[in-house]
């Protein structure tokens, strides 16, 4: 099939090169020259696992194209796939000021019958006010669809080609189908396809972020309660997971959630329900866990010093989660800011986002591509993101640089007991140090 994906960040990429590599042409719009070229020249701009790959083979094939001409790419495209940004409101509402802008621009081009697809996530009735936009632009027949994307950043990629649902709104048998063909060779194995009506693959997206983002939260509440009482989160958890009505998955008490979806989706959610007379008491509470989680992590480091003016104090991790560059929502961004508003001197690590992190940063804080050298001299160690390269350190050799060997720990990486046996002050999130 020809496909037009207007958009070029992390989901139009992801969407349009492994279309591409299911054997569709593929063009792909962005209105940001520079990016366009950077793309054409093999320069993706983040890191996903695999996507660099992806996209150079697609590009090198044919199958695969970027430009900023919309004319070419609407003309020849019997899908046309919505993927720009909806970036939050200072009052936490979905800004369509993008999705709004690409709609006007769609509709100059359409030349023949098209489906028109919301794959940016949208409020319900978002994808109905496109179709009222682009139908007072032209009297070309087409149809409007929603389908939510559930990729995970470090696995989009094979979220993508093996995924665990596929969701599409529609509102014509016509349109059902040419989507149905579109996804077939993804479902091979299993029909995971999901038709519904369009409101219900709006909220869809929602829905299922705020669920996970309230498992997050409601296990960092149970870990800030193990503390206080003397429980081990750890066991906790184990212990819940074992209940097949609860699972396994997103139960691990941390420095709450960040990204580019789980905070804009919940806080959208709440707006939403705000907008519809529905109190969102529940996504609310989720909402200031979260942002409560950061500042208790960064209160126990300030109790446990007194005082942090001129301390050197060791940040291993940046990235909101391993296997992405993306520092958007952070923890550590609110733990950094905390430590140096008190005095702190920040050296840091992270496997790939530190140039993202020098964006905000700058000359703040020191950087090293080596995790054991920012030890050196160092009062402690914080971790904020749970690499794997971070898993299994040489303990001695941390021991040996540092003033004193205490870790700080948001991602509960190691073993309580096995810290104390060598040595170590060790505080995690819901575990008690008996240390001391």
């Amino acid at each position: 099939m020809n496909i037009c994906i207007i958009g070029t960040g992390y989901v139009g990429l992801v969407t349009g090169s492994c279309l591409a590599d299911s054997g569709n042409n593929v063009i792909c719009i962005d209105i940001d020259n520079d990016k366009i070229e950077q793309l054409k020249n093999g320069i993706i701009g983040i890191y996903e696992p695999g996507l660099e790959n992806i996209v150079k083979r697609n590009y090198d094939a044919g199958r695969l194209s970027f430009t900023t001409e919309y004319s070419e790419a609407i003309e020849k495209s019997k899908i046309i796939f919505l993927a720009v940004s909806t970036p939050p409101k200072e009052d936490g509402s979905a800004d369509l000021t993008f999705i709004k802008n690409a709609s006007l621009k769609l509709a100059e081009y359409i030349n023949n019958y098209k489906v028109i697809v919301t794959k940016s996530t949208v409020p319900v009735g978002t994808t109905n006010m496109l179709k009222d936009i682009i139908s007072s632009k032209t009297d070309k027949q087409f149809d409007v669809a929603s389908n939510p994307e559930f990729l995970k950043e470090g696995s989009a990629v094979n979220d993508f080609m093996f995924p665990d649902r596929i969701v599409v709104g529609v509102e014509s048998k016509k349109s059902e189908q040419i989507l149905r063909d579109l996804y077939e060779p993804f479902l091979r194995k299993e029909d995971r396809l999901i038709f519904v009506d369009i409101k219900s693959s709006e909220v869809s997206k929602y829905a299922s972020n705020s669920m996970l983002a309230t498992r997050i939260s409601f296990m960092n509440e149970m870990a800030n309660l193990c503390e206080k009482v003397g429980a081990d989160i750890s066991n906790v958890r184990k212990i819940m997971s074992h209940d097949k009505r609860i699972g396994k998955e997103f139960l691990y008490p941390g420095l709450g959630y960040g990204g580019s979806c789980f905070p804009k989706d919940v806080k959208a959610i709440i707006e939403v329900g705000k907008n519809f007379g529905v109190p969102m008491d529940l996504c609310s509470s989720v909402d200031k866990v979260n942002n409560l989680q950061r500042e208790i992590f960064f209160n126990k480091i300030k109790e446990y010093f007194k005082d942090l003016k001129g301390l050197n104090i060791s940040i291993w991790g940046l990235s909101f989660k391993p296997n992405t560059d993306d520092i958007r929502e952070a923890p550590s961004i609110n733990v950094i800011n905390n430590l140096l508003d008190n005095g702190a001197n920040i050296s840091v690590n992270d496997p790939v986002a530190m140039d993202n992190f020098k964006k905000v940063f700058g000359d703040k804080i020191k950087y090293s591509e080596n995790n054991y050298e920012i030890l050196e001299n160092s009062d402690c160690l914080v971790i904020n993101t749970e690499w794997s390269v971070y898993r299994q350190p040489d303990f001695d050799l941390i021991k040996k640089k540092m003033k004193k060997p205490i870790i700080f720990d948001g991602r509960n990486l190691y073993n309580p007991q096995k810290l104390k046996s060598l040595g170590f002050y060790y505080s995690n999130v819901g575990f008690t140090p008996d240390n001391e």
